[in-house]
């Protein structure tokens, strides 16, 4: 039995409305017509799934008992911040924090909101148009779901700290699955900033496929950061799909560093005059491991902006994948969207399939599109060796300012330093491996 086949059951804990068992039922019937995605379909040409089908995963086993100082590492050093905890796919009510918030607001997890008040998602949960290249992941998510994170915010409500979300995976989550579905629903001129993360505590193999689905009305503003650095071993397959009305804001940002494979699909469609969204992420892959982003912007209305820059830094045999497509309708004029992915390889056997598109059918716009794929330039490498610095200093030096401009996108500092930690932590482990493999690999 496999995970990709084995639904999970609600959660006992609750009595779902019928539209959510309708859900369901949709889901799975939309899993069970079109299956996991092959290297046969053309959004999946680079990524083989065909190592998640084979793992024999069922669902994740009830974690075991966790504590504050097993979160300590993942907090950014910011207890007091609104916080969430799921560990194995269910909610840890005695780990979480939510207080301070604005009247009328409700942050907690889904399946309680379900029961006590499905009204306020049912316009979103389940209702954003899926892509054909998720269809199947989303069909699965939605027949085996237990929980996920919930907010909703009344219109003019500002929340004025981050709201971290942590999916967190302890030893039990070995050989099993997680299914995470998330709602965010903001009012007009609401803000709302979510920081979300997914870590595992002991190696295994295992699989998360999350789905985020985020309504944003007429001036609202939503900031969001996946951080992703789940078990060199895991799969990790996540979806959020995100519509804009009029003046709303969209600032997403994905940080892949974990998983063997991950996949990441961010949808969203500016579906109101004056939207703006933009598109953040940087990638880190080693060894083996597989990590691709899909990105798709729909310009669906007048005078909305779209900005779109990715990274990849690639060591080992590590492969990156980038397909970005901004899609304009022909009523979506004065559009104006840019599209960036650049990449960097810090070994001959890293590799990067980038493919980033643009599609206008409309003709007063102004858009633009490239990417990039190369290694250190020698003439700033040469520049460091000059004034004394060692090489693999100078290489670390220069592989960090390549991503250190995305990264200041967050809009949350602590976020962005813990961030750099991470990748000066891995750069640095990636230069001691070069130096004990000896000079014809380094």
């Amino acid at each position: 039995m496999t995970a990709t086949r084995t639904p999970v059951a609600p959660s006992p804990r609750a009595v779902e409305p019928a539209w959510i068992a309708e859900l369901r039922r949709e889901g799975a019937a939309r899993y069970e017509a079109l299956r996991l995605p092959t290297t046969r379909d053309e959004d999946w040409r680079f990524t083989d799934l065909s190592p998640v089908t084979k793992a024999a995963l069922g669902p994740a086993r009830a974690p075991g008992a966790l504590a504050e100082s097993d979160l300590a590492p993942f907090l950014f050093g910011h207890t007091e911040w609104p916080r969430l905890v799921f560990a194995n796919g269910r909610y840890q009510p005695s780990l979480s924090r939510v207080a301070g918030l604005p009247a009328g607001a409700r942050v907690g997890p889904l399946a309680e909101l379900l029961v006590e008040a499905p009204e306020l998602v049912e316009g979103t949960l389940g209702t954003r148009a899926v892509q054909p290249a998720a269809a199947a992941l989303v069909g699965q998510n939605a027949s085996a779901f237990l929980d996920g994170y919930a907010i909703v915010l009344p219109a003019g409500a500002v929340v004025d700290t981050p709201i971290h979300v942590l999916f967190v995976a302890d030893s039990r989550a070995a050989l099993g699955a997680v299914y995470p579905r998330n709602v965010v629903v903001l009012g007009a001129n609401a803000v709302a900033s979510v920081v979300e993360s997914y870590v595992t505590l002991a190696d295994g193999v295992s699989l998360t496929n999350t789905v985020g689905e985020v309504t944003l009305a007429a001036g609202a503003r939503f900031d969001h950061c996946k951080i992703q650095r789940e078990s060199a071993e895991a799969f990790h397959l996540a979806t959020l799909e995100v519509r804009q009305e009029r003046d709303s804001y969209l600032n997403s940002f994905s940080f892949a560093q974990g998983a063997a494979l991950s996949r990441t699909n961010i949808y969203t469609t500016l579906a109101g005059p004056g939207a703006h969204a933009t598109l953040y992420g940087l990638y880190l892959a080693e060894g083996r491991q597989h990590v691709d982003h899909q990105t798709r912007i729909e310009h669906a209305a007048p005078g909305c902006t779209s900005w779109e820059v990715y990274k990849g830094i690639l060591d080992g045999r590590g492969h990156g994948v980038f397909n970005g497509k901004v899609f304009v309708h022909p009523e979506a004029q004065k559009t104006d969207g840019k599209q960036t992915n650049k990449n960097l390889l810090l070994s001959d056997t890293a590799k990067v399939d980038t493919k980033p598109q643009l599609e206008i059918f409309a003709d007063d716009v102004k858009c633009t599109h490239g990417a990039t794929v190369g290694s250190l330039d020698a003439v700033p490498l040469f520049y460091c060796r000059s004034r004394g610095i060692a090489e693999a200093e100078a290489r670390t030096l220069l592989t960090y300012a390549f991503a250190a401009d995305v990264l200041e996108e967050i809009r949350s500092r602590p976020v962005v330093d813990h961030l750099e930690e991470l990748m000066r932590a891995w750069l640095a482990a990636g230069q001691r491996g070069r130096a004990a493999a000896g000079p014809e690999t380094a």
